[in-house]
């Protein structure tokens, strides 16, 4: 799904939540930052995976779309922090029967290879 999904007014709801969070990490700092306020590096060290260059397009596009406030302290070196917004914390709220959803597809197929 494109970026431009996430602006367009022209969609059905479902196509406009999930345009926020496609891609393959905004669920998971949505996760992370929901437990409170996260440094850049704190959540590369929780997902070491991802590059700095993908967290921080992420975290524009999340902040770009209202899920996260971004803090900046004035102090040398400066502090970046991320936290969850209240419309970002609505969404991660709404995203827990999806994923119980998910986890219950899984003992299914769990289940189904078990019994071939």
């Amino acid at each position: 799904m494109t970026r431009l999904k996430a602006q367009d007014t022209n969609v059905c709801g479902v196509t406009a939540a999930i345009a926020v969070i496609d891609g393959k990490w905004k669920t998971s700092l949505l996760w992370l930052l929901e437990s409170g306020p996260h440094r850049p590096g704190e959540l590369r060290r929780r997902l070491p995976e991802i590059s700095e260059k993908v967290l921080t397009q992420a975290l524009r596009e999340m902040e770009t779309d209202g899920l996260v406030h971004r803090e900046v302290h004035d102090v040398l070196p400066p502090k970046t922090v991320y936290s969850l917004t209240g419309f970002g914390r609505e969404l991660s709220e709404l995203l827990g029967p999806l994923s119980d959803w998910g986890h219950r597809r899984l003992d299914r197929m769990k289940e189904a290879r078990a019994a071939s």
